[in-house]
């Protein structure tokens, strides 16, 4: 699902969304889940981007696998998992409210390999 255009993001929701992006990689890299799933594989998750409300009340996280390998499985477990990571923000981040964090998968990657295959394809032309 490609990203909707929104309008430019303010200053305060551009370094709220890259320290929440920080706190969630550190967070899946000292890893302690229950979930089997996210326990096994959370370091091969990258989080690639977060965009947070206007209102900073929300969270959405853009994040990919390493070789897209167990995806369909990470993604549910991760949401699954998000209370855990808003209880982790919210120690490490001091904020009124704490962003309410939701993950979605990151298609920028297979957008960027589509455009890159249509230009292999005009050049060998």
């Amino acid at each position: 699902m490609p990203r909707k255009a929104q309008p430019a993001p303010s200053q305060r929701m551009l370094r709220v969304g890259e320290e929440v992006r920080h706190i969630l990689s550190e967070t899946l890299r000292n890893g302690g889940f229950d979930d089997p799933v996210l326990f096994e594989s959370s370091s091969t998750v990258t989080v690639t981007e977060v965009r947070v409300s206007p209102d900073l009340r929300y969270a959405t996280a853009y994040v990919m696998t390493l070789g897209g390998i167990n995806f369909d499985e990470i993604l549910p477990a991760l949401n699954e998992a998000a209370w855990f990571f808003q209880q982790d923000i919210g120690k490490k981040v001091k904020m009124r409210t704490t962003p309410k964090v939701r993950f979605v998968k990151d298609d920028s990657f297979d957008e960027a390999q589509k455009i890159e295959n249509i230009l292999k394809g005009i050049n060998a032309d």
